[in-house]
């Protein structure tokens, strides 16, 4: 096939609608793809990964209310206590997201913050994982981490209570 046919082949499929094109003359084969298959391929992901961190909060709403009782039997309050005062007082930092709650960078480090650190305003203080992106959530106050709200790796909603900082 001529290099000008060819050619003008390409800017024909380029105007057109056409996504993709095969042709075959002999043993010459030709085959010209407009838009890659990452369109076809990547659409139905984003709407799984999307439903299943907004399903598993839904799910698991009792829990968090629990996790706190067994990370913290000393103080012996429920999350939705604390967060109006209970047993411990202070500032409060809330999940600015949808997704999993993470003490720690990796399962192999040490947790980003204990109860009794005290923190600076904009220190890293945990992870929340959303739709497979790790988000670095900084303290917004300065002061003593008072209480940790939330077990390791469990399911957290939007505008949660994450800490008591004081």
């Amino acid at each position: 096939m001529d290099l000008d046919v060819i050619e003008n082949l390409l800017d024909l499929i380029a105007e057109s609608e056409v996504n993709e094109v095969s042709i075959e003359e002999g043993e010459f084969k030709i085959k010209v793809k407009k838009k890659p298959d990452i369109k076809e391929s990547s659409a139905p992901a984003v709407p799984m990964q999307y439903q299943m961190p907004a399903q598993q909060p839904q799910q698991a709403q009792p829990q968090p209310a629990a996790a706190p009782q067994q990370q913290q039997q000393d103080s012996g309050s429920e999350s939705d206590d604390s967060d109006d005062g209970g047993d411990v007082s202070g500032d409060v930092i809330k999940s600015p997201i949808v997704g999993t709650f993470y003490r720690a960078p990796s399962p192999d480090d040490d947790a980003f913050v204990q109860v009794g650190d005290n923190v600076e305003s904009g220190e890293t203080v945990c992870i929340v994982e959303a739709m497979k992106i790790m988000n670095e959530i900084e303290s917004e106050y300065s002061g003593e981490i008072k209480k940790i709200l939330v077990d390791n790796a469990e399911p957290v909603e939007y505008d949660q209570p994450l800490f008591i900082i004081g």
